[in-house]
């Protein structure tokens, strides 16, 4: 049986609608790209990181950095789509790691238990990671994912509004914010590509819904905190803070 290999990819693109050119964007004198790489260069047990993107803005300033970069097709509509379209280039690997390119404060310790995880439980098809909401953080924001896991840690439900409903004065119990990282066995990547997207992802807009519409469970990792992913100009001036204070 050949042995397990995992790759990092970190999908990046130029054109965002709510932030254009967020990758190249300058934090602390280092492109948000390039935090993002640092990070999971430093992780264990991965054999190759590599940046997806469309964009020679993008893919030349990898490089100047000595990243590896793979270009993608201008079409995907998400980044698992360009991180599938990498993956189906990648010689004698059995693991991905997608981690999304606005994530400059990413723990590298986190994505190296989600390697062991993946490498450690073969049959595993697909992880992800969430953690208790912490108390500035707005449980009713649309752009905060929530998560409700089962007993097993594997997830029940994904969804924009808050989770699960208390009724009645009923016990309170966590609420979980999900993390924009995932690792997948590289055939299931591959199948989920494949599949249409269902009404209840085109609903709530959220692709992980895809996996659980067709029946495959996903394992979440409980951390104890998440980090500040970066969507706006407000959001990088807070990493900035963070990292010059380090």
């Amino acid at each position: 049986m050949p042995a397990s290999k995992v790759a990092i990819v970190i999908p990046a693109r130029y054109d965002s609608t709510r932030f254009p050119g967020k990758p190249l964007h300058l934090i602390a004198g280092k492109t948000l790209l390039e935090h993002v790489w640092k990070r999971c260069r430093k992780a264990q047990g991965i054999d190759a990181v590599v940046i997806a993107t469309d964009d020679m803005r993008i893919a030349e300033t990898a490089f100047a950095f000595g990243a590896e970069v793979s270009l993608t097709s201008n079409k995907h509509q998400s980044g698992t789509d360009r991180v599938a379209e990498v993956a189906k280039r990648l010689d004698g690997f059995s693991h991905i790691i997608n981690v999304q390119g606005d994530e400059p404060l990413i723990q590298s310790s986190l994505i190296t238990r989600l390697a062991k995880i993946l490498i450690k439980e073969p049959k595993l098809a697909m992880i992800t990671v969430a953690h208790p909401f912490g108390q500035d953080e707005d449980v009713n924001s649309a752009n905060a994912v929530k998560v409700v896991l089962d007993r097993h840690s594997h997830a029940l439900y994904f969804s924009r509004s808050p989770i699960p409903f208390v009724r009645d004065n009923g016990p309170s119990p966590t609420i979980y914010r999900h993390q924009g990282i995932y690792g997948y066995a590289m055939k299931f990547l591959l199948q989920f590509v494949r599949w249409k997207p269902g009404i209840l992802e085109r609903a709530e807009q959220l692709e992980q819904l895809r996996a659980l519409e067709n029946g495959t469970k996903i394992r979440v990792l409980l951390a104890k905190s998440g980090a500040i992913g970066v969507d706006t100009l407000e959001d990088a001036a807070m990493v900035e803070k963070i990292l010059l204070k380090r």
